[in-house]
């Protein structure tokens, strides 16, 4: 686990690893996250890289995408994710693509069983896009700090 984060390392001495990944932040446009449940929460490792980070996120659109092995497809996850997200600077978008039993989705060529997915993820792809390019553009003309 990491015990400081990014920005609490001084100029040139930071960890390399940690230097890249806020490189891949900071050059992202958006972030989908993806997530499992971990009692009725975000698996832990997911929240300590998240939290490693900070300015990295600002003023970017957030999607969230979660899964189980059960029937709430990971959604208690993705709700603490949204509070936890729009905290951090990257507002999530109003749809979440939740998997309810995620083992029993895909056939053997890793092809969605059921159709609805196929549905499902377009719209959520396409909100995607349209929060991502339109945070994106007001980026350039400045944000609010």
């Amino acid at each position: 686990m990491l015990d400081k984060m990014y920005k609490e390392f001084p100029e040139g001495e930071e960890p390399e690893m940690m230097k890249k990944v806020s490189k891949i932040l900071k050059d992202a446009d958006a972030f989908i996250v993806v997530s499992g449940e971990y009692n009725n929460s975000v698996p832990p490792g997911l929240l300590n890289l998240i939290d490693h980070y900070q300015s990295e996120y600002f003023f970017k659109a957030s999607a969230i995408a979660t899964y189980s092995d059960a029937n709430f497809g990971g959604v208690r996850a993705g709700i603490h994710l949204r509070a936890f997200l729009c905290e951090l600077g990257m507002p999530s978008i109003p749809t979440m693509f939740a998997m309810s039993k995620v083992q029993d989705s895909f056939d053997e060529n890793g092809n969605a069983i059921d159709k609805a997915y196929e549905r499902r993820v377009k719209k959520f792809l396409d909100e995607f896009d349209w929060y991502a390019s339109a945070l994106k553009e007001a980026r350039k003309n400045g944000t609010p700090y």
